[in-house]
């Protein structure tokens, strides 16, 4: 069974930052794109981020460009999300998802990923 934890979420000021840890067990991590989703209370879930299998190829929503780094250690069976100078729009569950293929669409639709984490809550907030 294909199972992924999500964690280092937590309440931040705005202009800080905040490292989201996606930790695999049950499979081997490096056989998947790995993408990280957000949800917001009243949304829907919006693609983050996503990175092959390999590392090698990155995308991220417009809204995070600049400020998120998404990474992996396929060593640790584990990918991460570096959120720097985050926002109070930023606030949201985050969830990681595998995508049963190596590399990533150049945009996240949630039926693409077939895994999910239960999510770990970021509030950024004064």
């Amino acid at each position: 069974q294909l199972q992924l934890v999500e964690s280092g979420g937590g309440l931040v000021q705005p202009g800080g930052s905040l490292r989201l840890s996606c930790a695999a067990s049950g499979f081997t991590l490096n056989h998947y794109a790995i993408g990280w989703f957000r949800q917001a209370p009243g949304k829907g879930r919006e693609g983050v981020s996503c990175i092959s299998s390999s590392g090698g190829s990155t995308n991220y929503a417009d809204s995070v460009k600049g400020r998120f780094t998404i990474s992996r250690d396929n060593a640790k069976n584990t990918v991460y999300l570096q959120m720097n100078s985050l926002k109070p729009e930023d606030t949201a569950v985050y969830y990681c998802a595998a995508r049963d293929l190596y590399y990533c669409a150049a945009a996240l639709h949630v039926p693409d990923f077939g895994s999910w984490g239960q999510g770990t809550q970021v509030t950024v907030s004064s």
